[in-house]
């Protein structure tokens, strides 16, 4: 298949001095601004109960343009990139900057980082192969075992360029592929159903994740969580220790701690971190990181969409926060460097802090031993959805793997457990922490004041004393 053209909004849509003119005209007298150039294609397939059952293809392009001062930010886009459409955005974005008097901030600096490859997911293989690839997989998972009553498999892949031209000249770009399969699965047994699904994906194309030696190992996982969900028990409800699994449970990090550490919240003094920093906020041995660097990571980014290279930046240290996640504009006002943290959704979103890959750092203890020493609690190893309150961290999440511990023991599984709790309390209340970091298959997608972006999270075993665990049978 012939690989579409690459974006070139600046040999074929605008006349780069003119427009670095008309960015100079919106953002004069201002602190900071930018116009930020985007193409993205996309491509999504769902194979469900033996048929295609969408199929999309997406494909957009546009410019955001943005003139900052203060606190305050002026913001224009458009669908349609010419010199007309810049020239109606300028008056847009002047908005903000009023009498001017602003003196604009020093530019990101520059870096020849690449963290991921030239891949066109999209493109490097056939539409008609993807179909027989997804075939091929809900056949194997059907024949795995008879209790399987229904398939479904997903293939999701997509291309975004990005041009991000500064005030000052200079010109940054970044290629971003991505990449993603997953499989779920519904068995039956007696009249009872249960659903199990796995699956991931990150910064690359589609040749890994289709190979069989790779989609077979995720229709064999979802298969065995299906079927562990199958023999699980009603959840117990009350208050208990908790081990949390490596890898994925670090979700529950992410949004019960990762979002409060984002600097918008805490300049704004509405995140239950505000004012902390210095202090210890989380148990001895606890050090948490966003790193938006490791190689071909869903999370990672080479640049962010301010132009400023990602980083690995440490936000609590031996249970002290030491920092918070900062766009440019949120730095300048807390008087900080920004830390590669300005993410978008699309041309047509602002930039805001936003995390990346955000992980806790492996402790010393062996995860046998870790349970061993749980006395009568939970041990959940997959999440579902869950909900969170910025404000004070106070946190909801649904278990979708989750097993009953006694005397050291691992029990039997159990259906229905939800973990409450607010995350400044949970970060205190570690007891252990393993020796076993691990990240997330690449499957988030973080939301933040509407805007959606791919993200990363990790964790070793952790035992977490005193959360709340809800469920429907007694104790």
């Amino acid at each position: 298949m012939s690989q579409p053209d690459r974006f070139a909004p600046f040999e074929e849509k605008l006349d780069q001095e003119r427009a670095l003119h008309l960015l100079r005209e919106a953002t004069a007298g201002a602190e900071d601004g930018e116009l930020f150039l985007e193409q993205r294609r996309s491509e999504a397939l769902v194979f469900d109960d033996g048929r295609v059952k969408t199929a999309s293809y997406d494909a957009s392009e546009g410019f955001g343009l943005r003139a900052v001062k203060g606190e305050v930010a002026g913001y224009a886009h458009s669908t349609e990139i010419s010199e007309a459409a810049l020239k109606r955005a300028v008056d847009t974005a002047r908005l903000a900057v009023g009498d001017g008097g602003g003196v604009m901030a020093p530019p990101p600096q520059g870096t020849n980082r690449h963290l991921y490859s030239d891949a066109d997911p999209v493109s490097d293989t056939p539409f008609a192969a993807k179909i027989d690839i997804l075939r091929e997989i809900d056949a194997f998972t059907r024949d795995l075992d008879p209790r399987v009553v229904q398939v479904s498999t997903s293939m999701a892949a997509s291309l975004q360029e990005v041009f991000i031209l500064r005030p000052e000249g200079g010109l940054v770009s970044d290629i971003r592929p991505m990449a993603r399969v997953n499989i779920s699965v519904i068995v039956e047994e007696n009249g009872r159903r249960e659903s199990g699904g796995h699956g991931g994906g990150g910064r690359f194309g589609l040749a890994g994740l289709i190979d069989p030696e790779h989609w077979k190992l995720v229709a064999r996982e979802a298969l065995r969580i299906a079927l562990v969900n199958l023999r699980a028990e009603p959840a117990p409800a009350g208050v208990m220790d908790v081990v949390l699994g490596p890898g994925w449970p670090g979700v529950l990090l992410h949004e019960a701690v990762g979002h409060g550490l984002e600097g918008d919240f805490n300049r704004k003094k509405s995140s239950a971190f505000a004012g902390l920093m210095g202090q210890q906020v989380a148990a001895k041995g606890v050090t948490v990181l966003d790193d938006g660097t490791i190689p071909d990571r869903r999370g990672s980014i080479t640049i962010d969409d301010e132009g400023t290279p990602s980083g690995k930046n440490v936000l609590i240290e031996d249970g002290i926060l030491v920092g918070y996640m900062q766009d440019r504009q949120n730095a300048r006002l807390m008087g900080v460097k920004p830390t590669g943290n300005g993410r978008r959704e699309s041309f047509a979103h602002a930039p805001m802090p936003r995390m990346t890959n955000t992980y806790m750092l492996s402790g010393d203890a062996e995860p046998d031993a870790i349970l061993a020493d749980l006395e009568d609690g939970i041990y959940a190893v997959g999440f579902g959805g869950g909900q969170v309150d910025i404000t004070n961290g106070k946190f909801v999440f649904n278990c979708t793997e989750a097993y009953r511990v006694k005397n050291g023991v691992v029990g039997a599984p159990v259906k229905g457990a939800t973990l409450i709790g607010d995350g400044p309390t949970a970060m205190r209340q570690i007891r252990a922490i393993g020796n076993d970091m691990a990240l997330d298959p690449g499957i988030g997608n973080c939301g933040k004041a509407g805007q959606w972006v791919p993200v990363g999270v990790g964790q070793p075993t952790l035992m977490i004393g005193g959360l709340t665990v809800g469920g429907s049978a007694a104790r």
